[in-house]
């Protein structure tokens, strides 16, 4: 498998009372061609800031990479300048973040909204861009892209507002797409249809996706590797069949536990750290 990006020692700092103290810890992965990546983890792992890197997107004088690089194609994306990184965004590396209504610019429409991508990484004329577009809401099989096309983002559904959010993202036919929680403000059914939309759309376009969750259902169903990270290090990684079948580090074991059964009804749910602490009533 030909490698697209590789992680190495990638460490993550904060700023605090005039110190960078870490956040995200020497972490290593892989992601190859035609692969989707999974990365798993507990709110405050470091999964979303480790996305952020990824896109040169840290906040400046907050967040900032104090060790390690972030190889893109032989390239090192951790030192590019914000002009060489505006190139990267959008055309070579796309994102998807968690809440679609605050992604998306309420004043401006829709359709609007995804052709200033195109804009931006094209030398397509005005016409061709919209149809584009409609090309593109077509792809994310959203209904009546032309009425869309038109609409602002308060017009539409949650699940539409996501399907006009993952259009953008792959508008230039970018070679990794990075869904950071897509789902996460959707109901089950929508959940269920995103991920197998961008299940489809990778398997047509052959784009490596990094999909971001704390869902771990969600995560077995689409990726084919699993990173597993708590409190800003990766403990585990391995095939997704490996790490949900046989899981080897207590955090990942804890992870997956503390999944509710439907078999067994019980007083309190158990959390993560009960089963870490080893204090999990079944009753």
């Amino acid at each position: 498998m030909n490698t697209l990006l590789h992680i190495d020692n990638l460490t993550i700092s904060a700023r605090k009372q005039g110190q960078w103290t870490p956040i995200v810890k020497g972490s290593n992965f892989t992601l190859h061609q035609n692969e989707v990546l999974g990365i798993v983890g507990e709110s405050g792992s470091g999964k979303s800031v480790t996305s952020l890197a990824l896109m040169g997107l840290l906040p400046k004088g907050i967040l900032q990479i104090t060790a390690g690089s972030i190889t893109f194609n032989g390239t090192d994306v951790s030192v590019l300048s914000q002009k060489e990184l505006r190139k990267l965004r959008g055309g070579e590396i796309s994102m998807i973040f968690q809440e679609p209504m605050s992604s998306l610019n309420p004043s401006l429409k829709c359709g609007f909204q995804v052709a200033e991508i195109l804009q931006e990484h094209t030398k397509l004329s005005d016409a061709e861009i919209k149809a584009k577009v409609l090309e593109l809401f077509n792809k994310v099989k959203l209904p009546n892209p032309e009425a869309i096309y038109n609409r602002y983002p308060h017009e539409i559904s949650g699940g539409q507002k996501q399907r006009v959010m993952i259009a953008m993202a792959i508008a230039c036919n970018p070679k990794i797409l990075i869904a950071d929680e897509p789902t996460t403000a959707l109901d089950v059914t929508v959940q269920k249809e995103i991920v197998l939309l961008l299940k489809e759309l990778q398997q047509q376009t052959g784009m490596s996706i990094i999909f971001i969750s704390h869902d771990l259902s969600l995560v077995s169903e689409i990726a084919d590797r699993v990173v597993v990270m708590y409190r800003g290090e990766i403990v585990e990684q391995g095939t997704a069949s490996e790490i949900f079948a046989n899981p080897q580090h207590t955090y990942t074991k804890a992870l997956i536990s503390s999944r509710p059964s439907l078999d067994v009804r019980l007083k309190r749910l158990p959390t993560i750290q009960d089963f870490l602490n080893n204090t999990v009533n079944t009753t």
